[in-house]
C-alpha cells in the first residue's frame, strides 16, 4: 500500500483569445475571484487579475508520495485545462508549483 501526501498546487498562466462573452463574464465576477478568495481546495480556487492578463488556479491534491510533486502538478493542471474549458475561458500554456505539505518543515520561534 503507498503511502498518500498532500500537496498544495499553484497552476498559473495566461488569457489568451477570450471571447467577449468570457471577458463579460469575468469582469462581472471579479470580486467572487479576488485576493480575499484565494484558498487551496480539491475544486480549484480561481483567482485574476482585472485587465485579464493572468490567472491563478489553487488546488489542493492527494497524490501517491512516491509519484512526486510532478504528479500532483499534472493532476492539477489537468484540472485547471478542464475547469477553465467547461467555462469557455481561452488561455495560453499552463505551468505550475507544488508543495508536498506532508514534508514541509515548520519553523517555529523560540521562546527567549
Amino acid at each position: 500500500m503507498s503511502t498518500q501526501h498532500t500537496y498544495r498546487v499553484i497552476v498559473r498562466g495566461a488569457w489568451d483569445g477570450l471571447s467577449e462573452e468570457s471577458r463579460t463574464r469575468l469582469l462581472a465576477e471579479q470580486d467572487v475571484h479576488g485576493l480575499t478568495s484565494m484558498q487551496f481546495a480539491a475544486a480549484g480556487s480561481l483567482t485574476y487579475d482585472v485587465p485579464l492578463k493572468h490567472f491563478s488556479m489553487r488546488y489542493l491534491v492527494e497524490s501517491d508520495a512516491a509519484d512526486g510533486p510532478e504528479m500532483a502538478s499534472a493532476i492539477a493542471e489537468d484540472r485547471a485545462e478542464s475547469a477553465l474549458k467547461e467555462l469557455g475561458h481561452a488561455h495560453g500554456e499552463l505551468r505550475s508549483t507544488a508543495t508536498d505539505m506532508d514534508t514541509m518543515k515548520i519553523n517555529r520561534k523560540t521562546r527567549r
